[in-house]
């Protein structure tokens, strides 16, 4: 009597384009999976920034190249003006000036978890013992954001800064003059606060 064997045949390796283009079409989902969780953990890790500081105007600045915002509390734009006294006067550029004269309080450290639209962290900022988020409210240059109403009602009652006058909330200025940012001096910013971070100026 004869024996039949069956041989088995090895299997394909062969794969069809369609196939391909799944697999293909699988690991870039995972990719871009992976890649916007690492977006959203590193957009709310802490991170905490200290040394030399250059002021951008009355909210933000800048640490060794890094941009920041202080977080709860919105100042004039740069470019804003108010109204005292019956004429305009810069109130954006004083804003900054206040901000200047208390960074020089000391040495800046601002930490903070979040950040905005345009990169820049958001972060609570002290000049030696200076708060500089609640300053800006208490002496009149900024208005509160989210935080500092205290303060802000302290300042409106004494008449300080922007509160001795008229103004255009900032916010309210940004939608009738377009959404401004520091982002058209930040080159320069980043290159003066790398050259004071690495001399140690101030």
């Amino acid at each position: 009597m004869s024996r039949i064997s069956f041989r088995r045949r090895p299997p394909s390796t062969s794969r069809s384009p369609f196939r391909w283009l799944l697999d293909a079409l699988l690991a870039a989902a995972i990719l871009g999976l992976l890649l916007m969780v690492a977006g959203r953990l590193e957009r709310f890790a802490s991170v905490e920034l200290a040394g030399s500081a250059v002021v951008n105007d009355g909210d933000s600045l800048t640490i060794g190249g890094d941009r920041v915002r202080l977080k709860d509390i919105d100042a004039p734009e740069l470019a804003q003006s108010c109204r005292r006294a019956g004429g305009d006067y810069a109130c954006g550029r004083q804003s900054r000036e206040a901000l200047r004269r208390l960074v020089n309080a000391g040495k800046v450290v601002c930490s903070g978890g979040e950040r905005d639209r345009f990169g820049r962290l958001l972060a609570y900022c002290m000049a030696g013992e200076t708060d500089l988020n609640r300053s800006q409210v208490a002496d009149g240059w900024a208005v509160a954001y989210g935080g500092y109403e205290d303060a802000e009602a302290e300042a409106r009652a004494a008449g300080r800064g922007i509160w001795a006058g008229e103004f255009d909330q900032p916010r309210d200025w940004r939608a009738m003059h377009g959404d401004a940012t520091d982002d058209g001096v930040g080159l320069f910013t980043r290159l003066w606060a790398w050259v004071t971070a690495l001399f140690g100026a101030r």
